[in-house]
């Protein structure tokens, strides 16, 4: 079953914080954020967005760091600051001509239950809180920050039959 909705997939988003990141918030002594990003979500985010799949982010908290790593990556959906991600969603969904069932969503606590309740898959890491792995479609093996996204986009396009075609770049 999982197999069949991530083969769906043409929208990948993310919240930030417990998934890009391990959801620590640093901050500088002049209060300026500080995230850490994982290199291979980074790489998988890339890989999704070179097969054609677009990736966004919903998330509650806004943050020069993101703003920066998103530009790296060249995610251009990007709502953050966002209190209520069902709004965004359906924002998203309308802009991008995108049904939610094409759709994945990944977080990791109770803001984001709503966005994964309507989605067609739901997405969660393993220290996500306990009310959001019971209601998630999928686990992944690593934790937020520390590849789980890098996972997400392989199980994505392994299940599109466009993995071979992306590792041959490489190889």
């Amino acid at each position: 079953m999982i197999q069949t909705k991530l083969k769906k997939i043409k929208l990948l988003l993310l919240d930030v914080d417990g998934i890009l990141t391990d959801g620590s918030i640093m901050y500088t002594s002049k209060g300026e954020e500080i995230k850490i990003f994982n290199a291979k979500d980074g790489l998988g985010i890339k890989l999704l967005i070179k097969a054609g799949i677009k990736v966004g982010i919903i998330t509650g908290r806004k943050s020069q760091a993101l703003t920066s790593r998103c530009h790296d990556l060249g995610i251009d959906i990007v709502f953050d600051g966002i209190q209520n991600k069902i709004k965004a969603l359906e924002t998203i969904l309308k802009q991008t001509k995108i049904t939610p069932e094409e759709t994945a969503f990944t977080g990791d606590d109770l803001p984001d239950l709503p966005v994964m309740k309507r989605v067609g898959l739901s997405i969660t890491v393993p220290d996500a809180s306990c009310h959001v792995i019971d209601r998630a479609d999928m686990v992944t093996a690593f934790q937020g920050g520390h590849g789980a996204v890098r996972q997400i986009c392989e199980d994505i396009l392994k299940a599109k039959n466009l993995w071979k075609k992306t590792m041959a770049e490489f190889l």
